[in-house]
């Protein structure tokens, strides 16, 4: 079983090369944000459905495929959450600045 992580295995949002195709300069930050966390949602909800259903003991879904599924959603839970607060750190910052 191949367990490596090729651009063709990661979300569409932070694969390289697709900023460009994807539109960047029409979303902006807000948009590639957005998409970025939906992103990181549907890893959380595909390693859940896959969790569910090597509970039930599905045999079409192993349990080396759900593993990999459930830390590749915490990796990008465990990144959105460092955006996150570097983002209010900046906030903060900017809020304490002298004027």
């Amino acid at each position: 079983m191949d367990m490596r992580l090729t651009p063709t295995t990661m979300p569409v949002t932070v694969r390289p090369g697709t900023a460009a195709k994807a539109g960047v300069a029409a979303n902006g930050f807000p948009g590639e944000f957005k998409a970025a966390l939906q992103s990181v949602s549907e890893a959380q909800n595909f390693a859940g459905t896959l969790q569910k259903q090597v509970q039930m003991e599905n045999p079409k879904v192993s349990l080396e495929e759900t593993m990999v599924a459930i830390q590749k959603a915490q990796i990008g839970f465990q990144a959105t959450l460092h955006v996150r607060n570097r983002m209010v750190q900046a906030y903060t910052d900017i809020m304490n600045m002298q004027v």
